[in-house]
């Protein structure tokens, strides 16, 4: 008798810790759980929290709604629930198309990006008129394109394409990397983080997607090395 309430005991210990640890620091997955599980949209699963667990299920709520996740199998002792939650967490990942490494903000660019960067703004502005390259104009004039004629005739001819080219390829890259990075990183849509991202990348193009890859990459080392 002794024996099971110690063991009553050291249950409700275990599953009273857990539930604990979940919600202080692991709301994002039960969120997710919800999301995947109960099919409950991403507004409203924002407020997630574990009521009770069992070595069956799962007990979550969400603005007032009760739902309940099974453990398939059941485990056999609250020793295995680590396992299972992070393996349900990686499940979720997947079905969601999401990462678990989070990016909420800008990273402007700095040194041969900066220069990039520069020499792309620079391009966008020359070659959005043709009459850029016309004696006259203040592009022109202030590159002193009087002293190149052959060239000045040159980008007065491929203007349209020039600029066209630019401008699809960039609107292009910044719709890509919207949906396969911003998204995936859990960039909120609009957000200034968003909007920084996806104006850059409309001016520089892929320099942007390997800034926001490197970033990602760095946020990846550092959460490893804890």
């Amino acid at each position: 008798m002794a024996s099971s309430n110690a063991a009553d005991q050291s249950a409700t210990t275990s599953k009273n810790f857990i539930i604990k640890h979940m919600n202080a620091d692991h709301q994002k997955s039960l969120a997710m759980y919800l999301r995947v599980y109960c099919h409950v949209s991403a507004s409203e699963a924002k407020s997630a929290r574990l009521e009770d667990i069992s070595l069956s299920d799962l007990l979550l709520s969400a603005q007032g709604t009760r739902y309940t996740v099974p453990l398939d199998p059941p485990m056999a002792s609250f020793s295995e629930t680590r396992g299972r939650v992070v393996a349900m967490h990686k499940e979720c990942l997947q079905k969601l198309g999401i990462s678990d490494i989070t990016i909420n903000e800008y990273r402007a660019p700095r040194g041969v990006g900066a220069v990039g960067f520069a020499v792309c703004l620079a391009a966008i502005v020359g070659f959005c008129r043709r009459d850029n390259f016309v004696p006259g104009s203040l592009v022109y004039e202030t590159i002193g394109l009087d002293s190149f004629p052959a060239m000045s005739q040159l980008c007065y001819k491929v203007q349209p394409l020039v600029f066209s080219f630019l401008v699809g390829a960039h609107v292009i890259e910044a719709t890509l990397l919207a949906i396969k990075r911003l998204k995936p990183h859990g960039v909120p849509f609009l957000s200034a983080a968003w909007i920084g991202w996806v104006l850059s990348t409309l001016v520089e193009g892929f320099g942007a997607w390997m800034r926001f890859d490197a970033m990602v990459k760095e946020k990846r080392g550092k959460e490893h090395s804890q």
